[in-house]
């Protein structure tokens, strides 16, 4: 089998996901089938709206299905035309932030069965927000696995990882999108070295795995009883969603720019409920 005719499925949903297609695409992985979330109400007005994989898939020319409880006999709709996924033996799987939780029966379905792109150096992070959670804590290192996946949240053993420093003042959507880029690269190295793709698999130390909640909207709440340093990480790890705030009279008070300065966290611009953002200083004029 050459690696470029490779005969695999591929779930994901989100942006993360399809930017890790193109980068396969370019290399020329295609996946037979694409597995994403269905279409979700989002924006304001609750507009029906199909996720970025499922956009990357159309464009692509890539068949796709959205099931929403996702179980073998769902894979029955695909019009994949070599047969369905269930009837038939992929060579593999490849999760990237497909958003639910895989049955061990389809992580094992096809015939190498099932791996997947982890923003951490596992076993660190195990979880749904390993790129907030290595910013908040201060961490100047984080990086990428490639896990052989198991019946255990980010449990499985490791094919491949790649170390890759945090900038002191780099945002989680800057990390991510160099982090994205570097998984991508990554999984096609390991691609094209190991065919099958488990040559060489190293098993997880359990004793110093940690793992990472899923954010909340809440979470942004500035705690004044931080540290400086933990307010900067706070606001540097959720730059995109749920934003850092405070509130004042009852009303939320974004922060949208802020620094580090000579050990002190400094606001400098804030977004009031409801109004146009302007500068901290001038908040407090008016307030």
């Amino acid at each position: 089998m050459q690696n470029k005719d490779l005969n695999f499925v591929f779930f994901g949903t989100p942006d993360v996901a399809s930017e890790t297609l193109e980068i396969l695409k370019q290399s020329g992985f295609l996946p037979s089938i694409i597995v994403t979330a269905p279409d979700r109400p989002a924006g304001r007005k609750m507009v029906l709206t199909p996720p970025p994989v499922k956009t990357w898939a159309i464009e692509n020319n890539i068949p796709f299905i959205q099931p929403e409880k996702l179980t073998p006999s769902a894979f029955g709709i695909s019009p994949l035309s070599r047969g369905r996924i269930d009837g038939y033996v992929f060579d593999l799987a490849i999760v990237v932030a497909y958003g639910k939780i895989l049955s061990e029966e389809i992580i094992n379905m096809p015939k190498y069965g099932s791996i997947n792109i982890h923003y951490s150096l596992l076993p660190k992070y195990r979880g749904a927000s390993p790129v907030e959670s290595a910013i908040l804590n201060g961490d100047t290192e984080t990086g990428i696995a490639i896990q052989k996946m198991v019946y255990k949240m980010d449990a499985g053993p490791i094919i491949a990882m790649e170390k890759v420093a945090i900038n002191p003042d780099e945002h989680a959507t800057e990390l991510r999108k160099r982090l994205i880029k570097v998984g991508g690269d990554l999984l096609v190295k390991t691609l094209n070295t190991n065919p099958t793709p488990y040559q060489r698999l190293q098993i997880q130390d359990e004793t110093q795995a940690t793992n990472c909640k899923k954010i909340k909207k809440e979470d942004g709440l500035l705690n004044e009883a931080d540290s400086e340093e933990q307010k900067y990480n706070k606001f540097r790890a959720y730059s995109l969603w749920p934003r850092t705030f405070f509130f004042k009279d009852d009303k939320r008070i974004i922060i949208t720019d802020a620094k580090l300065e000579d050990g002190k966290f400094v606001i400098k611009k804030v977004l009031p409920e409801g109004k146009k953002e302007i500068s901290y200083l001038d908040f407090l004029k008016n307030n």
